[in-house]
């Protein structure tokens, strides 16, 4: 079991779930920011601060946004960012790349 973080990210990036994260493993893409499955310890703190609901546990994600249990581990593969399991995120591990389908998404307008 892991959290998952959902289209309600893209563009927001909020970055309060990566502050109450005790074991880093919220990484930051382009549009969104991703949680490392094999990573995250399931304490669901970022869950209690996300100011947009855009993170749910794996095992109760809403079945329209099952696809981000995929999209939230491939970002860690080769095929987006290569990085794998990197236990920490910050500086190093911070880029302009999302997965595919993210990327893909139109732009919500600025608030």
């Amino acid at each position: 079991m892991a959290y998952v973080i959902t289209e309600a990210c893209v563009d927001v990036k909020d970055l309060a779930c990566i502050k109450a994260c005790p074991v880093e493993c919220i990484y930051t893409g382009g549009r969104m920011l991703y949680i490392q499955p094999e990573e995250c310890i399931n304490c669901a703190l970022c869950l209690s601060v996300c100011p947009v609901q855009a993170i749910y546990e794996d095992e109760l994600i809403p079945g329209e946004m099952e696809h981000y249990i995929a999209i939230n581990a491939e970002f860690f593969g080769d095929q987006v960012t290569g990085w794998g399991s990197p236990h920490g995120a910050g500086p190093r591990y911070t880029t302009d790349k999302d997965h595919p389908f993210v990327a893909a998404l139109p732009a919500r307008p600025a608030k």
